[in-house]
């Protein structure tokens, strides 16, 4: 009988301190989950690791026996990129220190953590960091690729709030990486994906974010047009503190959403106005509300900032079906809309959505190649998601995925947000990395060579001179 990498490992892995799991072992099945149901990967191993120095153990097996890599924070990727078949699995889960030092107004996160707890622990000192809009998403896979979020507007990317990140890199080796150290690797770890090695650990900017006015605006799908319409000359002109991303779907059925609203298709807007003043957010609204029909729903109210983040969380569970489909986008035109409403109303389940995420604010505050993030100059990043439940609507979903995407993509900007796309190729990466993808593979050679960390958003190491 053939010995397993599992069994390998056992014997290899003398001081590796957290939990080796194979298939054979009792809960596998628990210890390799895909958050997106579609996909279905069986690991040779996974490394529950509690150190940055089981990282290095692990990632030197998989080096050793030439296995394939992967890497999970938080599980949440699209195109199931945190795992991956007769590999090993990094799994980051265990990593969950969180340090706020509220009077430098930085927190330090590990590497397993999800956007929830951070948001729980800076909250309660009355500070925040831009974190997405689901509170179940790993730090490391939402920092790493940009993180797009409620805070946007206001406080900017992720990437522009981290200050500094412990990494284990390819050859093992443990390094910081800051604007002082190692500030290629800093460089390119902003936006560039898990490219570059494995992330322990973030040190993240805090602010002052306490309690927000948040929640939905819905109008019927039926008037898509005209509120996305109004929703495009609005937002580019809103004060930074209003965050506001348009989206197509459906009423959630269940609580707080009136009865009578369960399901029925609609488009609108989810706000977040990062301050507790009721008055300066509803007038900083007023304009898009006073140039539109009355709402069939208007929700936002203060709540804590760990409230919103964590709105769409019981929406969307771990389990269900997945296909997405992501673009920057520059200009809406009046041919652009009418293709949103089209497809808007071809909505073909519940839980599918469309969402346009505003890009300006603080984050046009930093040129294009000052990150790895390059579309600074984008105005919107949208994303297009067929969602169900149930295994016999994969195909709907992802037929509408598609057919949405490719109507709009001839009116993009070319690339997409790499955190929300699927396993799309080298020539889509390429597309959204623009002209920081030479500098990226440049560095790629110089900290990953072999391409070890190569089950993400590739980029392909530059050739030696």
């Amino acid at each position: 009988m053939s010995v397993t990498p599992a069994q390998t490992a056992r014997q290899e892995l003398i001081q590796f301190k957290g939990q080796l799991i194979g298939p054979d072992d009792s809960g596998y099945a628990e210890a390799s989950p895909v958050y997106n149901a579609m996909i279905e990967r069986r690991p040779a191993l996974v490394a529950r690791c509690t150190s940055a120095e089981d990282v290095t153990h692990a990632v030197g097996f998989a080096r050793a026996h030439d296995l394939p890599l992967a890497v999970r924070g938080g599980g949440h990727h699209g195109a199931g990129l945190g795992t991956c078949d007769g590999g090993v699995v990094v799994d980051l889960s265990p990593l969950k220190d969180i340090e706020v030092d509220p009077e430098a107004r930085t927190v330090r996160v590990g590497g397993g953590c999800v956007w929830g707890e951070v948001d729980q622990a800076t909250n309660a000192h009355g500070l925040a960091t831009p974190s997405g809009i689901i509170s179940t998403t790993g730090v490391g896979g939402l920092t790493l690729g940009g993180g797009l979020g409620h805070l946007t507007r206001k406080c900017g990317l992720a990437i522009d709030n981290l200050l500094a990140a412990e990494l284990v890199l390819a050859d093992g080796r443990h390094v910081r990486a800051s604007a002082d150290e190692n500030p290629d690797l800093f460089w390119a770890i902003r936006g560039g994906g898990g490219n570059f090695g494995v992330v322990t650990s973030f040190l993240f900017r805090l602010h002052e974010v306490s309690t927000v006015v948040a929640g939905p605006t819905f109008w019927p799908v039926e008037k898509c047009a005209e509120v996305l319409a109004a929703y495009r000359d609005f937002i580019p002109h809103a004060p930074r503190e209003l965050n506001g991303f348009f989206l197509i779907g459906a009423v959630p059925p269940a609580p707080p959403f009136p009865e009578e609203l369960h399901g029925r298709k609609a488009c609108g807007v989810v706000w977040c106005y990062a301050g507790e003043d009721t008055d300066a957010a509803a007038r900083a609204m007023a304009p898009l509300l006073d140039a539109l029909p009355e709402p069939m729903l208007h929700g936002p109210a203060p709540m804590p900032h760990p409230m919103i983040q964590g709105a769409f969380d019981g929406l969307y569970p771990p389990g269900d079906q997945w296909y997405w489909r992501a673009d920057f986008v520059n200009e809406i035109p009046a041919e652009a809309i009418d293709l949103h409403a089209k497809f808007g109303a071809e909505l073909p389940t519940m839980k599918s959505t469309m969402h346009l995420y505003p890009i300006d604010g603080a984050v046009h505050d930093h040129a294009p190649t000052d990150t790895a993030w390059s579309y600074r100059d984008a105005r919107w990043a949208s994303v297009f998601a067929g969602v169900d439940p149930d295994p016999a609507n994969a195909d709907d979903i992802k037929r509408w995925t598609v057919d949405y995407f490719e109507a709009l993509h001839p009116y993009s900007a070319g690339g997409a947000y790499v955190n929300m796309m699927m396993d799309e190729g080298q020539e889509r990466v390429r597309a959204s990395y623009r002209d920081n993808y030479a500098r990226l593979a440049r560095i790629k050679a110089e900290y990953d060579p072999g391409n070890l960390f190569r089950l993400n958003q590739n980029i392909e190491p530059a050739a030696r001179p």
